[in-house]
């Protein structure tokens, strides 16, 4: 990670910490949970190395940004706030934009809200989808998957951090990280997350123990809470999104998926990206790409082929 750097700026109401290397034009790269800048690792030295300026913040709540202590601070309109106000802090009209899990939602929603920001988009493993006016987010996915979706489960504030803490934060982040299942992550009850998630006996090649160290070292000082209230606000975003239903991203996009990534495999979402209705929501859509026998956290387990297809698109802008 040699020639990184590292500072921390002022963004609305709260101290953000960024990742940044190289010089040109500025792509801001978004993270998922349970995650970090940590994750584009790979591709910041790559975009670097190809005349770009990558930066990759520690969201809200992670890392070494500050974490709110209000569950409510959590919002899409409070996540989107903040990359407006980095973008603006760093002297930027208009900036590259890649995003993840969790980032690739920010990503969308920073689209929606404000087109004129983003040049380019890319975004991972999760679709943009218009806002369902008749149900609330997570009522709509209980009422998919029931009570044992982890989404479900990681409404029930205090519980789960508790659950996390008696796992251990290493062994957590090893149980998520590795997961490569289709199959939506189920937690009974009984079973909690210790007894649903496999703990990996060896770590895939693409992940080191030195890299389950380093986000380890993070969460043992911030904690889960901060990603989890993302999950506690889905709810109240959709309360507070209401404006925008029928809104579409109105930016050039790319979009990735690994074919076993979990959210390739949510009912109806492979028609959806692949029949129109994806390319109805966002009419920019370029490409799709699908990589083959990938998970969910595919920019850290196909590094090269992410960041050569992040270049590929943006290079044409």
């Amino acid at each position: 990670m040699e020639g990184i750097g590292h500072r921390t700026l002022q963004v609305n109401g709260i101290e953000m910490h960024i990742a940044e290397k190289g010089e040109g034009p500025v792509v801001i790269l978004l993270h998922g949970f349970p995650e970090l800048w940590y994750s584009w690792r790979h591709q910041i030295i790559s975009l670097a190395a190809r005349g770009y300026r990558a930066i990759a913040p520690d969201l809200r709540g992670y890392g070494d940004t500050d974490a709110p202590s209000s569950t409510s601070a959590y919002t899409v309109l409070h996540i989107v706030g903040d990359i407006v106000a980095l973008i603006d802090a760093l002297a930027q009209d208009q900036v590259f934009v890649v995003g993840h899990d969790w980032g690739a939602n920010v990503a969308w929603w920073l689209c929606v809200l404000r087109p004129e920001k983003v040049k380019a988009l890319v975004n991972l493993s999760v679709v943009y989808s218009l806002r369902d006016p008749k149900q609330r987010t997570v009522d709509a996915i209980r009422g998919i998957f029931g009570e044992d979706l982890y989404i479900c489960r990681f409404q029930e504030h205090g519980t789960i951090e508790a659950e996390f803490a008696q796992i251990g934060t290493a062994t957590i982040l090893k149980k998520f990280l590795t997961y490569r299942s289709p199959a939506a992550i189920m937690v009974p009850k009984e079973k909690g997350f210790e007894g649903s998630l496999e703990t990996p006996i060896s770590l895939p090649s693409w992940l080191t123990e030195e890299d389950i160290n380093y986000f380890a070292s993070k969460f043992e000082k911030s904690g889960f809470t901060g990603g989890l209230n993302y999950y506690r606000c889905m709810n109240l975003s959709w309360e507070l999104t209401a404006p925008w239903v029928g809104v579409q991203v109105n930016v050039p996009t790319k979009f990735i998926v690994g074919d076993l990534d979990l959210a390739y495999h949510s009912p109806g979402i492979q028609d959806y990206i692949h029949k129109g209705g994806f390319k109805n929501a966002v009419p920019l859509l370029e490409d799709i790409v699908v990589l083959e026998g990938v998970g969910h956290f595919i920019n850290q387990e196909k590094p090269h082929d992410i960041s050569d297809l992040i270049y590929d698109f943006i290079s044409k802008f």
